[in-house]
């Protein structure tokens, strides 16, 4: 499934259906570099995940402040628009998928 990208005004619509994962990320961050990578390869794996990047930026602070962001990447699963977990910092391909796995169980 294609990557999607959300912004304060989309995010809420975005996660609304289904097992979502968000990225939340900066193009200033060297670890964010590394992973987008990773979650889009995963990303092309998993069709029955919603996989959703959201640039931290200027324009997008509403939802960053809403959950609590403070250090990138960071990782927010949801459910139907429920949080589940967040996970911080660099994951590689296996923990993602790993993570899917529980967060579907």
């Amino acid at each position: 499934m294609a990557l999607k990208h959300a912004n304060d005004e989309t995010f809420d619509s975005m996660i609304s259906n289904g097992l979502t994962l968000v990225d939340f990320w900066a193009s200033w961050c060297g670890p964010c570099q590394m992973f987008g990578p990773i979650f889009e390869s995963v990303s092309d794996m998993r069709n029955d995940v919603n996989f959703v990047k959201f640039e931290i930026d200027d324009v997008n602070r509403r939802t960053p402040a809403k959950f609590g962001i403070r250090s990138i990447p960071s990782v927010l699963a949801f459910v139907n628009g429920e949080l589940k977990e967040a996970r911080s910092g660099l994951m590689d391909e296996e923990t993602l998928i790993q993570w899917i796995e529980e967060l579907k169980g």
